[in-house]
């Protein structure tokens, strides 16, 4: 039986005809948006800036995944993965009316379609890459690698979401997507969400092959189930076969879905679905321009037919690229699409690009935090406590676990250190989320637990996390110093996301990116040289006070203080850099709320200048650094006692 009605199959295609229309629009046009007038060079942006190649698999794939919405009435979000290529998922939530309804300057009109051209990959206007500004994004597609882990993070504690999410197969060459496979060994199908990967096996980067267009087909099988995928392959030697088959294989996934959400039931391993679609690059794009091949070949990933004032000659093959998609059967007398796609769009609720989990900020509920100063150190004077702060900080963090229990919207990520961190206390409350196969002599192993500490990646357990605050839940990441620089670049991309997303009103306040980094570069334990590197704080210090912050107590109650605040901010990136051995202690739980709220102050013990004018002023920060010059006053008070010393400690 066939899925699609001839009636269906001739709209799908019409639909992704018009995206496809659009996603050339976009990239070369900045007036005459429907071909009403000859094309003329003046109406051809002075420099084309974008990409092409993914395009038209991203259009494909969203028009598909309207219809099974529609069927099936789904909770489903789009993360895209293949970097460039935003023009896609602009054209699709324009068309479905997301993008009007969150920029009503571009209406759905000539007018509007003008601006929308006009202003993608322009200056002032939007970036090339799926963004924060962009309807239904929660990844940023500048850079690579990161989308299936977003998608993970995303579906922990959302138990009726599909993530779909389109990887690119020059994205699945890096690490950060190659370890991700390996996620669905985290996800609990009875309390997460089903992640829905679509391989977009195109088969090229920018200028070469990519490895999975180039291994036997039963190899790239064997592969996916391996890491315990059922993968379905989408190919098709036309267009109207494709697009049956498509409907045919989600529909599948539909039902492997129902099937594994019951099963768990029975503690069933499951094997999830994934699809691996193969289609040209640049598919219905050019096929030759100047005798070289294009669509099917690396020449079709970013601009591939340059129109220019060197290049006018090219112009009639762009003229022709454009008409093929026969625009004016799409578009009406005003520029808008024809009712009969617009009937395919999924109910205003169920528009991928309105969906609330891609505004995260729309959902977020504050969390239940217990009192901050019953879980301080009684510490009468400076120096008199020994205590180890990480471990008096479990304690808290443990009592937020219960205290938010039943909402489940806080959550520790951290890659195999919660305890080697100090964090055992909260293994009073929780476990570790783990779906894998388990042994009677694991630790804190279960199907369902507020750590993600289970995967040695901290690609994944930041990627993940990322994707749990931007779909407006809590929590933080947990790593060595030294280790965190691993993501650097993760952080500057949510530095960049925050930084946009605070200029756009529609986009609402998310949680804070909270660090905690121990085992730090003054204590190398048995490690040595190998771990000793703290250039995250380095990194980080560049950014504007207005997003990124930085963290140094000097004890416990500073350090509880301190993490007390951060879980309740928002739009930042907060980094904690804290002790996790016996050290001493100096500040009584009402002193560190002062000295804390102030940011700096003297150390009222350790001076000896008051009235006057100090011979010299020790500053620190940190609980090293703070010991190191507590004890060089020491030295410096026994040897010239009349020495008038301040110490500040920022």
């Amino acid at each position: 039986m066939k899925a699609l009605s001839d009636k269906e199959l001739e709209n799908i295609k019409a639909f992704v005809r018009a995206t496809d229309y659009l996603s050339v629009a976009q990239l070369y046009l900045k007036d005459n948006p429907l071909l009403r007038e000859k094309l003329t060079m003046e109406h051809i942006k002075p420099n084309v800036v974008g990409h092409w190649g993914t395009a038209p698999g991203q259009n494909f794939i969203y028009a598909h995944l309207n219809r099974i919405i529609k069927k099936y009435k789904l909770d489903m979000i789009y993360v895209s993965g293949p970097g460039h290529g935003g023009q896609a998922m602009v054209a699709n939530t324009y068309l479905e009316g997301s993008y009007s309804e969150i920029y009503p300057n571009i209406t759905e009109d000539l007018d509007g379609l003008k601006k929308l051209c006009k202003q993608f990959s322009f200056p002032g206007g939007i970036s090339s890459h799926v963004a924060p500004e962009t309807p239904g994004s929660i990844n940023e597609g500048g850079e690579l690698g990161y989308s299936l882990a977003h998608a993970f993070g995303a579906v922990l504690d959302n138990p009726d979401m599909i993530a779909a999410c389109v990887v690119g197969d020059g994205e699945a060459e890096t690490g950060p997507l190659a370890a991700s496979w390996q996620l669905n060994k985290i996800i609990n199908p009875l309390t997460d969400g089903i992640v829905l990967p679509i391989l977009h096996l195109n088969g090229f980067k920018i200028a070469n092959p990519t490895i999975l267009a180039r291994i036997p087909e039963d190899e790239l099988v064997k592969y996916f189930e391996g890491c315990g995928w059922t993968p379905y392959i989408v190919e098709a030697s036309t267009t109207d076969k494709i697009h049956e088959l498509m409907a045919k294989t989600l529909d599948k996934c539909i039902s492997d879905i129902k099937i594994i959400k019951s099963k768990t039931r029975l503690n069933k391993r499951a094997t999830y679905p994934m699809i691996i679609l193969k289609t040209p690059k640049g598919w219905t794009g050019p096929k030759m321009v100047e005798k070289k091949l294009i669509e099917g070949s690396f020449r079709s990933h970013q601009v591939p037919v340059v129109v220019n004032k060197e290049h006018e000659e090219n112009l009639p093959i762009l003229e022709a690229w454009l008409k093929s998609y026969k625009p004016e059967e799409l578009f009406d007398s005003n520029g808008t699409l024809i009712k009969e796609l617009k009937a395919l769009i999924p109910p205003k609720e169920l528009r991928m690009g309105m969906n609330p989990h891609t505004n995260g900020g729309l959902l977020l509920e504050e969390l239940q935090i217990p009192d901050f100063r019953d879980y301080g150190l009684d510490v009468k004077e400076p120096g008199s406590v020994v205590a180890q702060d990480m471990m008096q900080l479990g304690i808290f963090i443990r009592d937020i676990i219960k205290l938010n229990e039943n909402k489940k919207n806080f959550r520790i990520f951290g890659p195999d250190e919660a305890l080697s961190n100090r964090l055992n206390h909260v293994f009073e409350a929780t476990n570790r989320q783990w779906n894998g196969i388990k042994y009677d002599t694991d630790e804190y192993l279960s199907t369902s637990g507020r750590v993600i500490d289970s995967v040695l990646s901290e690609h994944l357990c930041e990627g993940m996390l990322e994707g749990y605050l931007l779909t407006g839940r809590h929590g933080f990441i947990h790593s060595y110093e030294a280790f965190i620089r691993i993501i650097d670049s993760m952080a500057s991309q949510h530095a960049k996301w925050l930084k946009v997303a605070k200029e756009l009103p529609w986009r609402k306040e998310i949680s804070s990116l909270n660090y905690i980094l121990t085992s730090y570069v003054w204590q190398q334990d048995h490690n040595g040289f190998t771990h000793q590197d703290p250039g995250f704080l380095n990194h980080l210090v560049t950014k504007k006070a207005d997003t990124v912050r930085i963290y140094l107590p000097p004890d416990t109650n500073t350090l509880i203080s301190c993490f007390n605040h951060c879980i309740k901010t928002k739009n930042y990136i907060n980094v904690i850099v804290a002790s996790k051995h016996p050290r001493l202690q100096w500040f009584n739980m009402d002193e560190a709320i002062k000295h804390c709220t102030k940011g700096l102050g003297r150390l009222e013990f350790a001076c000896n200048d008051e009235g006057l004018e100090p011979d010299l002023v020790m500053a620190c920060a940190g609980e090293t650094p703070t010991i190191e010059t507590l004890a060089a006053v020491k030295i410096l008070r026994e040897n010239f006692p009349k020495l008038k010393v301040r110490v500040i400690n920022v």
